[in-house]
């Protein structure tokens, strides 16, 4: 402690001599009183001073709050203060406002404090396993801080505290433990975050196996808040977290994510629950203030992101076990809200991007409308309707590209969709190639760019299929003769303003076969 006032001295002027004074008196007060109650204020006392004296607080008062720890443990209100206090001085949490200069130098100061005063905490692997013992108390104004505490340790010397969990008896139990706890607050608090070791200590302690058995029990995407509790810790478990991803899949944990998307027609409304539901299950997830980001559970396991190796088994898995078919059941059913249909496209793109079978699965998938129509085709539909939401057509612009991204199977059936040889001459169905030549030559400015970009990724990266396109003929009026879809491409770059004409020019020329 002297070593630690001798180098943070100079950096400070540190409290006042009486408010220094006062720090001490207080901790002999801790250290000597012999009723409770002078105690307990002494403590309390020590954490209205901790945030603004922080270094001295610490200095003076840590081995005083661990002894508290150690011996008032029936006085849940003392615990609770020192605990506080021991944050205090540990966290690097900034809350007042200061300018540039003073919020860097400020924050500098901080990260040092916080280091040193956890290297100090944790010097001793006893006071770990203390509080690792006090978040088997139950009362809240105990366990809560005490997470709190463990995660700012975690936070400033991740490994340390890691390995002294591992050899601490019932250690992982007990942040097992955590995740019965009835209290959202606590179950979702950040302890699982960022931690790769601890997600997969948790992990492989059956943490997946339970919260499982949770959201079945109480009704899949159709249960409380409890659901969306164990949705968000499964979250924090899996992203990022490629160890953990594995272990997933290989305990066949996918396969019991198919009954969460058995929602049907539901006509009748849904409620704002199982909206939040199904959203974390697709691809949103919620942080601690309850804003989106960008956390995801079905996603997560097949993101773009992740080892191609690992991306891949996972969409195999999804196939297989029949997960993808019932999100396309969802993609083709009535009475789905727009933001969930919108989120299980986004979904569906990432599970069948690169993986041939799946793509080619897709391909086959048909609306049950009469006659059935390719959901290609009624997706495409809605992304060159003016009248959709915007970020469904762009979530079907997305599942276009994810189904045609290294598919030169999907790339050929698209563009001959284009050919004079396989266009239906009776009019009687819509094709692919049709759609996005309406969207290509709309009024709707939204519409031009979706089918451009889509009609890009059908040529991308097959030249075959750019020699293809240059045999389109379009029908531009009645009376008038057909003109290739490159001249009337020219007719429309014609009409651009002069500025951008020849940008766009150079790009187009980029995209054509040499």
């Amino acid at each position: 402690m002297n070593f630690l006032r001798g180098v943070m001295g100079g950096q400070s002027a540190g409290p006042q001599h009486t408010e220094a004074e006062t720090i001490q008196k207080l901790c002999d007060r801790v250290a000597s009183s012999t009723l409770l109650d002078d105690r307990r204020n002494a403590v309390r006392a020590l954490k209205s001073l901790s945030k603004k004296f922080r270094l001295e607080v610490g200095i003076q008062a840590m081995e005083h709050l661990i002894h508290v720890l150690q011996t008032d443990r029936s006085d849940s209100e003392i615990i609770e203060y020192a605990l506080d206090t021991l944050y205090n001085i540990i966290s690097n949490d900034e809350e007042e406002e200061l300018d540039d200069v003073e919020e860097e130098n400020s924050t500098r100061q901080s990260e040092d404090l916080g280091s040193q005063f956890t290297e100090i905490f944790t010097k001793q692997p006893e006071n770990v396993t203390l509080l690792l013992s006090l978040l088997e108390e139950f009362d809240f104004h105990v366990r809560l801080p005490g997470v709190r505490l463990l995660t700012s340790l975690l936070k400033q010397l991740g490994p340390t505290v890691q390995q002294i969990i591992l050899v601490s008896p019932m250690g992982v139990s007990r942040l097992m433990d955590l995740l019965a706890d009835s209290r959202e607050i606590i179950r979702n608090d950040a302890l699982t975050r960022n931690n790769g070791a601890i997600q997969k200590i948790v992990a492989f302690e059956n943490a997946f196996e339970r919260l499982l058995d949770i959201i079945t029990e109480e009704g899949n995407s159709d249960g409380g808040i409890v659901v969306e509790d164990c949705l968000i810790l499964l979250q924090n478990l899996l992203k990022n977290n490629n160890s953990n991803q594995n272990f997933f899949k290989e305990g066949s944990y996918i396969q019991r994510m198919k009954p969460w998307f058995e929602v049907g027609d539901e006509n009748s409304g849904w409620s704002a629950q199982k909206v939040t539901n199904l959203h974390l299950m697709l691809q949103v997830g919620l942080d601690e203030d309850h804003e989106l980001s960008d956390g995801e559970l079905v996603r997560v396991l097949v993101s773009p992101t992740n080892p191609p190796g690992a991306t891949s088994s996972c969409q195999r898995a999804m196939s297989q076990c029949g997960l993808l078919q019932q999100l396309c059941t969802i993609l083709m059913a009535t009475g789905i809200p727009a933001d969930i249909l919108t989120e299980t496209i986004n979904t569906v793109s990432e599970v069948i991007r690169g993986y041939q079978v799946n793509q080619d699965y897709f391909a086959s998938v048909n609306a049950p409308s009469n006659p059935p129509r390719p959901a290609i085709v009624v997706l495409l539909m809605s992304m060159v309707n003016e009248r959709q939401p915007f970020v469904l057509r762009c979530a079907v612009l997305y599942c276009f590209q994810c189904f045609l991204y290294k598919n030169e199977k999907g790339q050929g059936e698209v563009v001959a969709t284009l050919l004079p040889s396989t266009i239906d001459a009776t009019g009687s169905s819509i094709s692919a190639g049709q759609l996005l030549c309406g969207g290509l030559f709309s009024t709707d400015s939204l519409s031009n760019w979706c089918a451009a970009v889509a009609l890009a990724h059908a040529l991308q990266g097959n030249a075959t299929q750019k020699e293809q396109l240059l045999r389109v003929q379009l029908a531009t009026n009645i009376g008038n003769p057909p003109v290739s879809l490159l001249q009337q491409c020219t007719n429309i770059l014609s009409q651009l303003l002069p500025e951008i004409k020849w940008r766009v020019v150079e790009g187009l020329g980029m995209a054509l076969p040499t």
